[in-house]
């Protein structure tokens, strides 16, 4: 379980900080967004749902990596745009997974 966790966050960063590849209009408006949150929310379940008693340090670090990812693209990489729109999406994702990682360990 912890490779699937590392798995994940090594695709958060990849997503994040990779140059953007040019490409064609997105599947649909706002697929960016999308992205954004299962991004964040993957390291978040699969910790959770595997039930390490750590998974909320998982979710902090998500939460303090959302802001600090946007401002490392705006300042440092000049392909990338930090956007506060992405925080948002990034720390619902967060949200969410851990809304359902709490229901799932309380479920009787």
């Amino acid at each position: 379980m912890p490779a699937a966790v590392v798995g994940f966050l090594v695709l958060q960063l990849t997503v994040l900080y990779l140059p953007t590849a040019p490409g064609g209009p997105d599947l649909f408006p706002h697929a960016d967004k999308l992205v954004h949150l299962l991004v964040f929310a993957a390291p978040v379940l699969v910790a959770g749902l595997g039930r390490w008693t750590w998974w909320p340090v998982v979710a902090v670090a998500c939460l303090v990596h959302a802001p600090v990812s946007e401002i490392v693209q705006h300042l440092l990489l000049p392909s990338r745009s930090g956007d506060p729109r992405d925080v948002v999406a990034d720390v619902v994702g967060v949200a969410l997974a851990s809304i359902g990682v709490s229901l799932w360990i309380r479920r009787p």
